[in-house]
């Protein structure tokens, strides 16, 4: 009888090899043949040999077993970033010599990013080899703590070098406890501010390198190396960032005037624009509902009784015309 062909190779449990460990555990042990099939068991080391019982294995307690594994899978990751290091350090010098041979065109500094994991990578490794600033926009509204856990410790080990790090978001984000205490829990250069309206998503690292979404659904991104493209990004950071409104580590509220908020003002530049309640929802970072609330709370303070009179109302009124 032929032993079947492993899957995948030996480098960690298969999901048939793990439901072999997991009958052993209810078993206290299976016959030695059986684990030939799923060789990743043993390599793993999940299982041993029976010395009470000849041609049977015992399972490893779980306990035991997974902080190998975990300590296995750290190891490997390191050789990696060590293996990754070499590289980058041999290609340094190589990289010199072919900008002084190459034009432009034929290195654009433009690379397209395909699926979250690559575009995360890319991010990931520019941000390893970045050391002075990084200029963040993220529109919308909240984050998910999940996306902030992940970036916590890449975030802290750049101010740890040093670095300097300055993020703009929407002003609904000023309302996200998740968002506030992430910053609270970074030590270092670190400064937050927001406003009405942001562009698309933009991460600046050191000024030589930014990365943008290439479609609405963010499954593709530009890592941009061209030194033009990327000084006009950041200028565009640069622009907006004496207009927006502090919130960390100096939080300020957008003060009302005559009775008009800094929010509401915002959407009366849009309704006058003629934009429909959803597209000054999405504009501003907010759900069509919270949209509608300030709405009404505009049309109650100019006393307005209809959408078109609220736009005359608007006009008159001069609140298009306060200075912030």
């Amino acid at each position: 009888m032929t032993t079947p062909a492993h899957p995948h190779g030996t480098d960690e449990p298969c999901a048939a090899g793990l439901a072999l460990y997991a009958r052993a555990l209810r078993e206290g042990g299976v016959p030695e043949p059986e684990a030939a099939a799923v060789p990743c068991v043993l390599h793993a080391g999940l299982l041993r040999p029976d010395l009470d019982a000849p041609h049977r294995l015992r399972p490893v307690p779980p306990a035991l077993a997974l902080p190998r594994l975990l300590r296995t899978a750290a190891e490997d990751i390191a050789r990696r970033r060590r293996a990754e290091t070499r590289l980058a350090e041999a290609f340094e010098p190589l990289l010199e010599l072919g900008a002084g041979t190459s034009g432009a065109a034929d290195a654009p500094g433009i690379t397209l990013l395909s699926g979250a994991d690559r575009i995360n990578d890319a991010i990931g490794h520019a941000m390893l080899r970045a050391a002075e600033e990084v200029l963040t926009i993220q529109p919308g509204g909240k984050r998910p703590p999940s996306i902030l856990a992940v970036v916590l410790p890449k975030e802290q080990e750049l101010l740890d070098r040093g670095g300097r790090m300055r993020t703009l978001y929407q002003h609904t984000t000023r309302h996200d406890p998740a968002v506030l205490a992430h910053y609270e829990l970074l030590d270092g250069d670190v400064e937050v501010r927001t406003l009405d309206e942001v562009p698309d998503r933009l991460i600046v690292l050191d000024r030589t390198v930014a990365f943008i979404p290439a479609n609405p659904e963010r499954t593709l991104a530009l890592e941009l190396r061209h030194r033009p493209l990327v000084d006009y990004l950041t200028t565009t950071f640069e622009r907006l960032w004496p207009l927006a409104v502090p919130m960390y580590p100096r939080a300020a509220a957008p003060p009302a005037r005559g009775g008009v908020t800094a929010r509401q003002r915002a959407i009366a530049v849009l309704l006058v624009e003629g934009h429909t309640d959803a597209v000054i929802a999405d504009r501003l970072g907010m759900n069509v509902r919270t949209a509608r609330v300030h709405i009404a709370k505009l049309a109650a303070t100019l006393g307005s009784e209809s959408r078109a009179q609220l736009g005359y109302l608007i006009g008159r009124s001069g609140i298009l015309d306060q200075e912030d």
